[in-house]
């Protein structure tokens, strides 16, 4: 029967744990570099171990109505298919109800 191949020593785990423990999730990419392994697997160590804690995820969705939210309220304004600014940023979308608004109720 074969050996499997150890691709960490005990030191190297002690000195994965403590940097770990010193850089956090956050410290991943320098950890990997010092220990010359790749992030991915300095992570899979980490989880084997117990004590990776996942980065929290980001929110995609910023404050404020979604660009489609944005696309339906400027087509209830103008009263026609407004798909064609699809390509416009939220921004600009935004922008142009206010205009549109105010110069409508006036």
């Amino acid at each position: 029967m074969s050996e499997t191949q150890q691709n960490y020593t005990a030191e190297q785990t002690a000195q994965l744990l403590s940097l770990y423990e010193q850089l956090g999730t956050e410290g991943i990419d320098e950890i990997a570099e010092q220990l010359n392994k790749p992030v991915r697997s300095i992570r899979s160590k980490l989880v084997k171990e117990g004590v990776y804690v996942p980065a929290p995820k980001q929110d995609n969705k910023k404050n404020g109505p979604s660009k489609k939210e944005l696309l339906n309220t400027l087509e209830s304004l103008v009263g026609f298919d407004t798909t064609g600014f699809s390509g416009s940023t939220k921004q600009v979308l935004a922008d142009l109800i206010v205009y549109l608004d105010k110069n409508h109720t006036k």
